[in-house]
């Protein structure tokens, strides 16, 4: 699992797919969204605006991301 860090409250599903490299680009994101190829939290999401805030997953061919905003820690006691 990799950890995606995001500076704002909040990322959009084919914004995401993009920035984690999980697609080569915005086109291609939104065809495997409405395809149903992407999972949210382990469930299917064909909602390609669908916003992901801290603690979000998301799987594409195996391939599973978490979002984490840039104000949390990095799990052992240090701040960013």
């Amino acid at each position: 699992m990799t950890e995606i860090r995001i500076d704002t409250e909040y990322i959009k599903l084919d914004a995401l797919l993009k920035f984690a490299n999980l697609t080569a680009s915005g086109g291609e994101a939104k065809l495997r969204i409405a395809a149903g190829e992407v999972q949210v939290n382990g469930q299917p999401c064909a909602m390609r605006g669908k916003k992901l805030r801290s603690g979000d997953t998301v799987t594409l061919d195996g391939e599973t991301v978490v979002i984490r905003t840039e104000q949390e820690g990095t799990g052992n006691g240090d701040q960013l």
